[in-house]
């Protein structure tokens, strides 16, 4: 008999565009601020390897963030992210979002919104998949639809690109190419 699906699942299922905060969900919100005025941060292989088999499975990714750093923008290109939907230096983020749903003609449901922090909450309160990382703020996670396991920076980000890749089930057509 087969399982009926969850209704995070059912919301993974319509999910066309990820978009994430960076400091606290791609890193662990560690900042060293570097002499010449950028901030060093560390990224998890893992979470861009999930973002990486995305892509693959055709969806596409972004970064909505209110700090600016050379280092999220040089990440982003080396997964892939398109330009247009990746944003530092936000001080309103849902305006933002906005202009996002219009670059990628998509309807607010098809899109999922990692965060961790206050700043977040009123993009999650619109997108289709709201998702708070294990290590969030307890607002930003109740205003979440799920909860990850890991915390930002350690993962989580893999979590849901795993989640959403199995809901949509795109999951076993990528892991062929890693089978013998």
């Amino acid at each position: 008999m087969k399982k009926k699906p969850s209704a995070v699942e059912t919301r993974a299922k319509r999910i066309k565009l990820l978009l994430m905060d960076c400091d606290g969900v791609m890193t662990d919100g560690r900042i060293m601020l570097l002499e010449n005025g950028d901030e060093q941060k560390t990224f998890n292989v893992r979470d861009g390897h999930g973002i990486v088999l995305f892509h693959r499975a055709g969806l596409k990714t972004g970064i909505i963030s209110g700090r600016s750093s050379s280092f999220v923008q040089k990440r982003a290109w080396e997964l892939g992210m398109p330009q247009e939907f990746v944003w530092q230096g936000c001080h309103n983020k849902i305006e933002t979002f906005e202009d996002v749903l219009i670059r990628a003609q998509l309807e607010a449901s098809e899109v999922a919104f990692v965060g961790d922090d206050l700043t977040d909450i009123p993009i999650m309160q619109r997108v289709g998949l709201a998702v708070a990382v294990a290590d969030a703020e307890e607002e930003t996670k109740r205003a979440a639809h799920h909860l990850t396991e890991r915390t930002g920076g350690h993962g989580a980000v893999r979590e849901v690109t795993d989640l959403i890749l199995k809901a949509q089930g795109k999951w076993d057509n990528l892991m062929k190419r890693y089978s013998g």
